[in-house]
């Protein structure tokens, strides 16, 4: 049934309550004299709106509410709530000025809300474009929002949104266009040769006709994503089908066509028959790029070649000496093995020293694979190993200590940047909270030796207890074929004849050995509140847990989270997957210490980004915690709890089961609203801590 419209009195004492009239002054009873004309489900709306807003800024929310109806007349609740949500942003980030602005320009906003209506958003799509971003061969890139599309060669620069098309997904795959166009820039080729000396006409020019080139080299290796290109530019122009540009596109397009061919057709093409623009191709910015690989080329040159200097040592091929350099530094080769066209990765190189091929370490794949991006190939004066003292290192090292950053004027250079979740606001603070990787020192003492010699016989049941999982059978019922006979499965085929339905052949039992993969990251409570016996316990059921994991091979990481206010987020880097579990891994276990805060969801947010990076069917997050989210300015209470359940909601959406197992006695308040009834457990005697820790993860992980 329809509610009745809310009358002016109501509106207005709605609204006396929110804006706080008898501190403010506000006057509203000019906005609802608009509002109340409106069904109530667009009073609803408006009202809560402006409740929302009025958590954020009392005058802000009050000047919504003045304009509200005009708005949702133009632009539909969608648009108006995303105006509320940008002027709330703006207060975030720039003060009461800006954000204001935003509500007053209502116009202007009413102009762009077609564009923004059937859009995509970089921000909303950023989360998938990244990882596609990544899977593709090469170097790994970077996103970032600009009014001007190009590439520097290690970031993609992408408008905030795309509204070429009417179509929201139509608009999407124009950004998946754009952003596999630039990684092919890069990866073939395009910036291989020195393109400032030309003409801005020719820039132009150029743009286009490597397209061509870039489009047969991505129809090669993504067959797929080159037809959905084609057809995004055919729907934006048609393409010229005259007997020249065929000409032009079929030199472009043969195997063994290069940059260098696209410039030796810029004085052969008229303007009128070179294919004009792409719907994908953005601009190219060669000062830009120029810049940002000459800073590479030094680097990965000095990188390389005291990588092949450690390597040399690591073959035994010459000797560490603490005298002068050799006159002949040790030199390495390239066996280049055979391709179908110019162009080469890092796989089809081998590196040879002294005749026999040899298995470079990952980091070094890496370097060869950014190396021949950039030239095509390994230039012959990279392959000499470096000799002693001949590079200083640490001038290319681009990531500022993160024990110095907080030092003086605090900046957010090299750290990563998050939304948080406002539950009041119904909306997500943008680029809130400031994040950074520390690395926890390792302390060689007698931690661990004592610790596994307390729990020497637990350690002894649980490796037992591992081993069995790591060889166990599952019994797989209701099976067609078996080795046993499923006796529930025959009851009810047996109930089934007898209510005239077909019997199912589904009636076996068989055993069968399913493999692991699971991938797990312990993230561990370090703040201030765990400083003795909890933070103790902590560190033992760690070093029990990681000794019987690595008897089942599972993939794990362990972190701890803590804090100081939004700007000083710490997630310390214990152990990451790829990271072995050995002398080094212990002493850092041995080196967990209370520090501040806990502002659990922005370090959830931050490990799904891990998780992001591994494969594997089973992804878990157990978090190690004493108490519920807390911070020293507002995060404290429902406003943490809140946050943090968003970011665990987050985590599912990417597949991610999170388990929390807490000794706050006061956890059953708030625990099951975050994680869900089934997702915690609450432990009263923290000395049981270490043997729980482990057969929580035997169940969780079974």
């Amino acid at each position: 049934m329809t509610r009745r419209p809310l009358g002016k009195d109501e509106i207005i004492e709605f609204m006396d309550d929110c804006l706080e009239a008898e501190f403010s002054f506000v006057k509203n009873e000019i906005p609802a004299d608009d509002i109340k004309h409106l069904p109530r489900h667009q009073q609803d709306f408006i009202l809560k709106l402006i409740k929302r807003v009025a958590d954020t800024n009392i005058e802000l929310a009050y000047q919504l509410a003045c304009g509200s109806v005009h708005a949702l007349n133009e632009m539909g609740e969608r648009m108006v709530e995303e105006w509320a949500m940008t002027a709330a942003d703006n207060y975030d980030r720039k003060g009461l000025f800006p954000a204001m602005s935003v509500i007053r320009d209502l116009e202007n906003f009413i102009h762009s809300a077609h564009e923004r209506a059937h859009g995509s958003l970089l921000e909303d799509e950023i989360g998938v474009l990244l990882p596609f971003l990544h899977g593709l061969s090469g170097r790994k890139l970077k996103l970032e929002a600009s009014d001007t599309t190009y590439t520097d060669t290690e970031t993609i620069f992408l408008p905030p949104v795309m509204a070429v098309f009417s179509d929201r997904k139509e608009n999407f795959l124009l950004y998946k266009a754009t952003v596999a166009h630039h990684w092919a820039q890069i990866q073939f080729g395009t910036f291989r040769t020195d393109l400032s000396q030309l003409r801005v006409d020719q820039l132009i020019k150029f743009c286009s006709l490597e397209t061509v080139r870039l489009d047969a080299c991505i129809r090669n290796e993504l067959p797929g994503l080159h037809r959905q290109m084609q057809s995004l530019q055919n729907k934006f122009e048609q393409q010229k089908t005259s007997g020249h540009y065929e000409e032009i596109i079929n030199t472009l397009s043969s195997s063994n066509a290069s940059v260098q061919t696209t410039l030796d057709l810029l004085d052969k093409v008229t303007y009128e028959q070179y294919p004009g623009s792409y719907i994908y191709q953005g601009t190219i910015d060669p000062v830009a790029v120029a810049a940002t690989m000459s800073k590479r080329i030094e680097m990965e040159k000095a990188f390389f070649r005291v990588a092949l200097a450690d390597l040399a040592k690591e073959l035994n091929k010459i000797e560490e000496s603490n005298e002068a350099p050799e006159e002949t530094p040790a030199r390495f080769n390239i066996r280049t093995k055979e391709v179908a066209d110019n162009d080469i990765s890092s796989g089809m190189v081998q590196l040879e020293f002294e005749g026999d091929l040899v298995a470079p370490p990952q980091h070094v794949k890496q370097l060869m694979s950014s190396i021949i991006i950039d030239f095509g190939d390994i230039p012959p004066e990279y392959l000499a190993a470096a000799g002693p003292g001949e590079y200083d290192l640490s001038v290319f090292d681009k990531n500022l200590n993160p024990n110095d950053v907080w030092k003086g004027t605090y900046h957010e250079e090299g750290a990563q940047i998050y939304n948080e979740w406002n539950y009041r606001r119904q909306h997500y603070h943008k680029n809130w909270c400031v994040l950074r990787e520390i690395e926890v020192q390792p302390v060689y003492d007698s931690f661990v030796e004592d610790t596994l010699e307390k729990y020497s016989k637990l350690l002894k049941s649980l490796r037992n207890t591992f081993e069995y999982l790591r060889g166990e059978d599952k019994l797989l019922k209701k099976q067609p074929h078996g080795d046993d006979i499923d006796i529930d499965a025959l009851v009810e085929a047996y109930a089934d004849v007898r209510s005239g339905m077909e019997m199912t052949n589904q009636l076996f039992t068989k055993m069968h050995k399913e493999e692991r993969n699971v991938a797990v990251i312990f993230m561990v409570d370090m703040s201030g509140s765990t400083k003795g016996w909890i933070n103790r316990a902590e560190r033992e059921s760690l070093i029990l847990l990681a000794e019987v994991l690595e008897i089942l091979q599972d993939r794990y990481a362990i972190y701890g989270f803590s804090g100081m206010t939004r700007k000083r987020c710490e997630l310390f880097r214990i152990k990451a997957f790829d990271d072995e579990y050995n002398a080094e891994t212990r002493a850092r276990i041995s080196n967990i210490q209370p520090q501040d805060y806990t502002r659990m969801g922005v370090f959830i947010r931050h490990v799904i980004r891990h998780f992001s990076e591994v494969e594997a069917s089973t992804k878990l997050l157990i978090t190690l915690s004493d108490g519920k989210p807390d911070d020293y300015d507002t995060y404290r209470g429902e406003y943490g709890i809140e946050d943090t359940r968003q970011a665990l909601f987050e985590a599912r959406r990417d597949g991610i089961h999170s388990f929390c197992i807490t000794i706050d006695e006061e956890a059953r308040d708030y625990l099951p609203h975050m994680y869900g009834a089934a997702n915690y457990t609450v432990i009263d005697n923290v000395a049981s801590l270490p043997m729980k820790v482990s057969d929580i993860y035997r169940r969780l992980t079974t």
